[in-house]
């Protein structure tokens, strides 16, 4: 008897051994953090990049402070930061008040953490610029040839209520060097509320992507008080994205036709969107 709980043990232990093996393998198979394959581009030294992230870390309903800790979904960061620094730019972190940008726990988990995400866990540099990530609102969007906005759940409780932020994107499409605005999933809320010289809302008439409002749905996570899709639309955006037996497995990447624009479909969409902003600044 003993010798065949041993050995039902024995395998039971073999089993989910296999299992966790095989599960990050057979979800990046279904789309989860695609690899990148194409083009890589040299970008002239001195460039500056900025990218921006969500202070929120509670995922909680409207007028709620309680519910389970988000964040910034780490590859939305990882990605376009490894990337940007492997093409010789500088690169700073920025949130809209400063300080710490949260991690969403569920993003570091052994069946979605990609590659870039490692290296972030042994990286100090990475980690000290998100613990004390500078404030929007005191940055000069002039310095930099490339802004880009990381997403994750946290983003939708901040950034598309920042006036400080909306301020800084126009700052930044009007400087005078064009630099290139990006943002993935969540992250494309930091862009609904700028305005052009006229007082218009600049993504009006764009073509664009983030988050669907198909995979918030399949995700069971509607409490959210502002969702990409919808806002993109709102605010008069050109929408586009691409379906899948889940969307969470989709991806696809947007270049406006004025070449000033890139947005990234969801979490797996931040390495193409990075590349393809470097593609931009390689053409200038």
């Amino acid at each position: 008897m003993k010798s065949k709980i041993i050995i039902s043990v024995g395998i039971l232990i073999c089993v989910a051994a296999l299992a966790r093996i095989a599960l990050p393998t057979a979800l990046h198979k279904a789309g989860l953090h695609p690899d990148y394959s194409g083009p890589r581009y040299e970008i002239a030294a001195g460039k500056k990049a900025l990218i921006i992230g969500s202070n929120h870390a509670t995922l909680n309903a409207p007028g709620k402070t309680d519910g389970d800790a988000t964040g910034v979904a780490i590859s939305e960061i990882s990605h376009p930061y490894y990337s940007f620094l492997e093409a010789g730019m500088q690169v700073d972190v920025a949130s809209i008040n400063g300080g710490n940008i949260p991690v969403d726990p569920m993003s570091l988990k052994f069946f979605i953490i990609s590659e870039h995400d490692e290296r972030y866990l042994e990286d100090p540099t990475l980690q000290a610029k998100m613990q004390n990530s500078l404030a929007v609102g005191n940055l000069d969007m002039r310095q930099y040839d490339v802004v880009f906005i990381a997403g994750g759940w946290g983003a939708a409780y901040d950034l598309g209520y920042s006036p400080e932020l909306a301020s800084k994107i126009s700052e930044a499409y009007y400087a005078e060097h064009q630099p290139v605005i990006a943002g993935v999933c969540h992250g494309v809320l930091g862009l609904i509320n700028a305005k052009d010289r006229d007082g218009h809302l600049l993504i009006a008439g764009r073509r664009m992507t983030g988050v669907t409002d198909k995979q918030i749905k399949e995700l069971g996570v509607a409490i959210t008080p502002l969702h990409p899709e919808t806002e993109l639309k709102k605010a008069g955006a050109k929408f586009e994205s691409e379906t899948a037996f889940r969307d969470f497995f989709a991806t696809h990447v947007v270049v406006d036709d004025e070449k000033r624009f890139v947005t990234g479909q969801n979490q797996n969409s931040g390495l193409e969107a990075a590349h393809k902003v470097l593609m931009l600044l390689a053409q200038k």
